[in-house]
């Protein structure tokens, strides 16, 4: 994980729905504070998956943008 950096992208809280079927970049607080996750996620009913991998994540974003890496 990376820790959140300031862009030309806003960051919208999750209580901000995340679309469906476009990459987005999550970040994740932890004891060091917040992360952005390095890798592409997908939205997906009832969470998360990677979107490169598919793989499903089990964690509790705080915030999301769209992935613009």
């Amino acid at each position: 994980m990376q820790p959140v950096e300031e862009s030309n992208v806003q960051w919208q809280p999750v209580g901000v729905p995340a679309p469906f079927d476009v990459d987005i970049e999550l970040a994740v607080l932890d004891r060091e504070g917040a992360h952005a996750l390095v890798f592409p996620c997908r939205r997906i009913l009832g969470g998360w998956v990677n979107a490169t991998t598919n793989k499903r994540l089990d964690l509790r974003p705080t915030h999301w943008r769209k992935w613009t890496h």
